[in-house]
């Protein structure tokens, strides 16, 4: 019995990368594996097999195209396997595809201060995968929540290029010129989901005007999110501010989804569609 798979799934939750179980759950006739026989898709990766051929080369084409979809349903498949294509099997199969980790955030939060420790609890308990990076290893309390890596670096500038498309960043460090350093780098990179930073209107202007003399065009800086948070909250309380930022955070990837991959989906785990003579 193969079990690559099964060590392939302990890794993937842990890295929360987006991948397809894809499992036989259904054989007539002559196929290639028995039922329960299953195979991992990540985009870069695959792990075991469904038993080769133009089965599993479709199979993957189909688990790599939920992936770049971002689709968070399951769904079920049934193929007939045609000799014409090289299949020579001459029976039917029914796939299940299972993504994983394709609605996770990926999120880093530059400042462990009073703000950040009060966030971070919260985000945690999200779906997120988050980086938690400070250069001040005392500011981190002595308990990190399941789900957060602390990166202690010197120089956190550093962390924004480890960082995958896609991301989230949060900026809130104890120093206003490292705020910026921090601005620039982000902003330089284009390709992130979210960026907010800490600070009010005055501070937004401010960092609109040195951003400008450096040469950022007004679509980088308006993709910046200063000041954060849900508007109506008016408290200045760590917490209260936490609570604001987070809910922010939520309506942005809740609106992702609906106006994404999530609402198109129609097709369920109930839902067969067939794949003729593959």
């Amino acid at each position: 019995m193969n079990t690559a798979w099964i060590r392939a799934l302990s890794q993937i939750e842990a890295d929360a990368t987006p991948a397809v179980i894809i499992t036989v759950v259904e054989e007539r006739g002559s196929t290639p594996r028995n039922a329960g026989a299953k195979m991992i898709v990540s985009e870069a990766q695959q792990f075991d097999t469904i038993g080769g051929g133009h089965l599993e080369y479709k199979a993957i084409k189909i688990a790599r195209q939920l992936l770049q979809e971002q689709q968070t349903q399951p769904r079920l498949e049934r193929f007939s396997l045609g000799a014409s294509l090289g299949q020579c099997c001459g029976g039917a199969t029914t796939l299940l595809f299972e993504p994983m980790n394709t609605d996770i955030v990926k999120l880093t939060l530059f400042g462990a201060g009073h703000v950040g420790r009060a966030l971070i609890p919260i985000l945690a308990s999200l779906p997120c995968k988050i980086r938690w990076v400070d250069a001040r290893e005392d500011e981190f309390p002595a308990s990190i929540p399941e789900g957060v890596e602390k990166v202690v670096n010197e120089f956190p500038v550093d962390e924004v290029g480890k960082q995958p498309a896609g991301s989230y960043f949060i900026v809130m460090t104890h120093n206003h010129q490292l705020d910026q350093e921090l601005t620039e780098a982000i902003l330089k990179r284009n390709d992130f989901s979210y960026f907010g930073l800490i600070g009010s209107q005055t501070k937004r202007n401010k960092f609109i005007h040195r951003l400008q003399a450096k040469g950022f065009s007004s679509e980088q800086i308006g993709r910046m999110t200063c000041p954060m948070g849900i508007a109506e909250v008016k408290g200045k309380l760590p917490a209260e501010i936490a609570v604001s930022v987070a809910g922010e955070i939520i309506a942005h990837y809740n609106a992702g989804f609906n106006s994404g991959h999530n609402a198109t989906t129609t097709t369920s785990a109930t839902a067969v569609v067939d794949r003729l003579a593959i």
